[in-house]
Order: structure tokens, then C-alpha cells, then sequence
């Protein structure tokens, strides 16, 4: 059995697991610890260890780790919900260094898109289909017949004067006490807008919220078919793991 390394840092948890490569299944217990206060590198490193230790990790396997912000080059390019620290950060170098493990770093939500185009939602999907993450954020996932466009951020497309993701967030239902019915309206300016744009053939929603889809896609009133991401909340770990196995050592 092929397995790697998945971890996926949050703004408020951070949670790992051995992914067995053929079917995207856990391998291992899902191991999660809450972000620390501030999400600062060397902090969330010492999380990651502990991690990496309960997993039994050998410096050999390979590792992804799925991260909220833009990545290039194995630079963490921006700070959502986590400590500014991170801005061109060498985190591909620094991780590697520190744990002694060669480290992939990969944006979350391309990490999740990536799982669900190869063995999750989207794996038969002929055109375009968009994985959105509903979380802290909105995080986005472009998917072309079988490749991913990486590096949207289409949580950060304005909308009603303000990023999306401020009023259409899990967040933000959170923090404003909505009801469903109010965030599915919400939602709904969302995906009408991304639909203007794209034309996609599929919706994939992500994100711990996506356990409970039954609860608010019937508020969601658009033309192209919605449905939950494969993975739920683990797409991250299991993205990343996949991605990571295709890297060059």
C-alpha cells in the first residue's frame, strides 16, 4: 500500500493523518490540536512535530502540508487568520530543515480541490469544476479536465462592496447569528456571481461545514449542480498527501 503524510494548518486547528494514496483513505487516526494563540511558524512547527511524532513519521515518507494563504515556490505569500510571520516566509526550508523532513507546502483549498479531482467530487468531471472551502474564510479550488489552476482566491472577490468571504463565510453565519435559510441566500449571490464568471459544470463545497449540507443547500438557489466534497473536512490532509507523493525528492 502507498501511503504519505497529510497535514493541514488552520487558523484554529491543525490536524494530520497517513493517507493511503489509491483511495484517499486515513490510514491513521485523524490527530488534530488547536492553532496556537497567534499562529506564529515556530509555534505551529512544534505542533506539527508532535504531529509527525504520534504519527510515526520516517524522514523518507513524504509530506504535504496545506496551508491558508497563497504558496509559490515553497513561500508562504500571505497570512489568513494566522500571524503576519508568515508573509514570504521560507516555510518549505525552514519545515525541512527543522523536522528533518522533506516538506511540501501547498494553499489549503488547492489541496483540497486537488483530492477531490483524483479520487474525490470532481474525479469525472469533464470541463470546469470550482471547490469552494467554507470556513474561518472562503477558499477556492479551480479544476480543469483534471488539472488544477492554482492559486485562486476567489473568497477575495468583492462582492456587495467588501470580499465575499466577509459576509459569506461559515464565519461570518457564526458571528452573525444567521440562520441557514439567511447564509443559503448569501451564498446564492456567491455562486451566481461565480457562475457569471465561469460557467463551471460543478460546485464542490469543502470545509467542516460540509458535514452538514443537508442543512443549507436547499437554500442555495443556482443553475449548476452542488454537492459536498468527497472528503469532507480531511480533503486538506488528503490533498496534501497526494500532492506531496508527486513532488521530485
Amino acid at each position: 500500500m502507498r501511503e504519505a503524510l497529510g497535514i493541514d494548518i488552520g487558523g484554529t486547528g491543525i490536524k494530520g493523518g497517513r493517507v493511503n494514496l489509491d483511495t484517499g483513505e486515513l490510514t491513521s487516526d485523524r490527530i488534530k490540536y488547536a492553532t496556537p494563540e497567534g499562529g506564529h511558524p515556530g509555534d505551529v512547527l512544534e505542533v506539527v512535530q508532535t504531529i509527525l511524532g504520534e504519527l510515526a513519521a520516517k524522514p523518507e515518507e513524504h509530506l504535504g502540508i496545506c496551508f491558508p494563504a497563497v504558496v509559490t515556490h515553497g513561500m508562504t505569500r500571505s497570512a489568513a487568520n494566522v500571524s503576519r510571520d508568515w508573509i514570504d516566509f521560507p516555510a518549505e526550508e525552514s519545515f525541512s530543515h527543522a523536522l528533518g523532513h522533506l516538506t511540501h507546502f501547498i494553499n489549503d483549498a488547492d489541496a483540497a480541490g486537488f483530492a477531490e479531482m483524483r479520487l474525490g467530487a470532481a474525479q469525472n468531471v469533464s470541463g470546469m469544476a470550482i471547490l469552494t472551502t467554507l470556513g474561518t474564510g472562503i477558499g477556492s479550488a479551480i479544476l480543469v479536465d483534471g488539472e488544477l489552476i492554482p492559486h485562486s482566491e476567489l473568497g477575495h472577490l468583492e462582492l456587495d462592496g467588501t470580499d465575499a468571504e466577509h459576509r459569506m463565510s461559515n464565519a461570518a453565519r457564526e458571528r452573525e447569528g444567521l440562520s441557514f435559510e439567511q447564509w443559503g441566500a448569501r451564498l446564492s449571490h456567491f455562486y451566481t456571481h461565480l457562475e457569471k464568471i465561469f460557467s463551471p459544470e460543478l460546485f464542490i463545497v469543502g470545509g467542516g461545514i460540509s458535514a452538514q449540507h443537508e442543512d443549507f443547500f436547499r437554500f442555495i438557489t443556482i443553475r449548476t449542480p452542488l454537492v459536498p466534497a468527497a472528503f469532507l473536512n480531511n480533503a486538506g490532509i488528503v490533498g496534501g498527501a497526494l500532492l506531496a507523493s508527486e513532488q521530485p525528492r
